[in-house]
């Protein structure tokens, strides 16, 4: 079979639109079968399996309903013993690489993954689709052209984005800036400056990675700090002073496609196209599950990928009651019985071999509608909602998650560094407590509070309640020292701690995260009621 390189340089266009992006064409029955005949296939090797008679506590279910019903559902706690150490022999699939994660803090430090030879062979056109996607303007159209270049600006493998990057290369469908063999042995700095130097000399046409990276790379562009050489700038600069404005990515590059990594990609998606020139399209997947569902052309509702795992929802209500009583198994629905506006906890078992069976993977997503009516895509919508650990219950009125309270800050107009947040009680009164590193001296924490606060009562009619009915604002801004947040990532590196654990997160900080941010730089920290 020819590679999708291959397809491309020979111009068989409409082959490569079909083996890549031909599941958006399937009906909602044609998905589930194919959900249903992969998942059969699955269960008879998880059966001949160490791990797989361990997790599924010696059941021998035979149909998709009795395997709903009699194997219980996972988190990695249940895998541990095993893939932790890589045991290869106790597996469903030979592995043909291991993917890590970040673990648990104080538990372990990975979380590994294995991913079989099949697994990576049928994840590698949906990797592809998503070049299509961000490129194309309608359903066929292939924008792509052999050795379009590709800045590598993400984690090398064996994280998913590096493992994703190995695909692409393999296929020789497009040219990564530096080359993968070269880049994965590169650090995150000096392969992002080195990408840059080569794009300036061959050109651009794709930019993937993080969402918020390229925002700090399009902010250190309109700062003159971006570590280029100017000379090789001028047509961008031109550009700009034309625009009366400073330069920006977009006066450098034509990008035919962007595609984002990571949950805030919606947070940051205007700041992308203004600097970068286009949208970025936005992909849901893990490690444990690669790609999960992906934007298409229109840059709406996310469609779900029906051949690289068995897909059940837990709905909200069943997650919640699951959370109090750890006991307790929640009930799970198909993708056909979901239903629009309702949000569900996402559960997966790979198929081809791969280890996880009924797996939590700790995210809540909401389906935004049924079929995607203007694209004639016959398969349900969705988008990221939060991670279920991630919900701040404020006063039982509303849960707020990261996205909300980001997108609250973002809008406020606070000229921000970085940001924590969680639940605290003063007075007696729940409190959403946010830790702030501004980026200038000018800003009053009851300033911030007051606009954060205004911005969330806009984003969540539930938030807007707690004041009209309790008469309460539960935020209070806790203005943190200059440098905080690059304190203690410098730190963490010091301590040989890996990229996965550089960062705090932004809900949820331990105690002595927040001990250090106030404390480890002996600064003044005030604070707001």
């Amino acid at each position: 079979m020819a590679t999708l390189g291959e397809l491309l340089k020979q111009g068989r266009y409409e082959e490569l639109w079909q083996r890549c992006c031909g599941f958006i064409d399937l009906s909602i029955e044609d998905f589930m079968n194919i959900q249903k005949r992969l998942l059969l296939e699955q269960l008879e090797l998880l059966k001949k399996c160490e791990l797989g008679r361990y997790i599924m506590n010696g059941a021998d279910p035979h149909t998709v309903e009795e395997f709903r019903e009699q194997v219980p559902l996972t988190t990695y706690a249940d895998y541990a013993p095993y893939l932790l150490k890589r045991r290869r022999n106790v597996l469903p699939g030979k592995p043909l690489m291991w993917a890590h994660t970040s673990g648990r803090s104080g538990e372990y430090f990975y979380k590994w993954i294995p991913i079989t030879a099949r697994q990576y062979e049928e994840a590698g056109p949906i990797v592809a689709a998503l070049l299509l996607f961000c490129t194309c303007k309608q359903r066929g159209d292939v924008v792509l052209r052999q050795h379009n270049k590709m800045l590598y600006a993400a984690a090398p493998a064996p994280y998913l984005s590096g493992v994703m990057g190995r695909m692409l290369d393999d296929e020789s469908i497009v040219d990564f800036l530096p080359p993968v063999d070269k880049a994965e042995k590169m650090e995150f700095a000096d392969r992002l400056q080195e990408g840059f130097k080569l794009a300036l000399l061959e050109g651009m046409e794709i930019f993937g990675g993080i969402s918020s990276v390229m925002v700090a790379i399009g902010e250190r562009f309109s700062q003159g700090n971006a570590n280029i050489d100017i000379k090789r700038l001028l047509k961008g600069v031109a550009k700009s002073k034309l625009a009366h404005r400073p330069i920006l990515p977009q006066d450098v590059w034509s990008l035919k496609g962007i595609i984002g990594c990571g949950t805030d990609t919606p947070v940051f998606e205007d700041r992308i196209k203004e600097m970068w020139g286009r949208y970025p399209l936005e992909v849901y997947g893990c490690t444990e599950a690669s790609v999960v569902a992906t934007q298409t052309w229109d840059y709406q509702g996310m469609t779900f990928v029906p051949h690289l795992n068995f897909l059940e929802f837990i709905p909200e209500k069943e997650s919640l009651r699951s959370k109090e009583d750890r006991s307790y198994q929640p009930k799970t629905l198909l993708l056909d019985e979901v239903k629009a506006g309702e949000r569900y906890e996402i559960v997966i078992t790979n198929f081809y071999g791969g280890a996880l069976i009924r797996y939590r993977i700790g995210d809540m997503i909401r389906i935004t509608s049924l079929r995607n009516e203007q694209l004639n895509i016959d398969i349900p919508q969705m988008e990221f909602y939060s991670r279920v650990d991630d919900l701040i219950d404020i006063a039982g009125f509303t849960r707020l998650t990261e996205g909300i309270i980001w997108r609250a800050i973002e809008r406020s107009g606070v000229d921000y560094a970085d940001w924590t947040v969680r639940k605290e009680v003063a007075n007696s009164k729940p409190t959403l407590r946010l830790y702030i590193e501004t980026k200038t001296d000018s800003y009053r924490p009851d300033d911030i509070t007051s606009r954060v606060h205004e911005q969330l009562k806009k984003l969540d009619g539930d938030y807007a309640n707690i004041e009209s009915f309790l008469g309460l604002k539960p935020l209070g801004v806790t203005l943190l020292p200059k440098d905080a947040f690059q304190a203690y990532m410098l730190q963490q590196q010091a301590a040989g701690a890996d990229l996965a654990h550089l960062k705090i997160p932004h809900i949820n900080p331990s105690d002595g995260m927040l001990d250090f941010l106030i404390n480890g730089s002996c600064r003044v920290v005030v604070t707001s009621s």
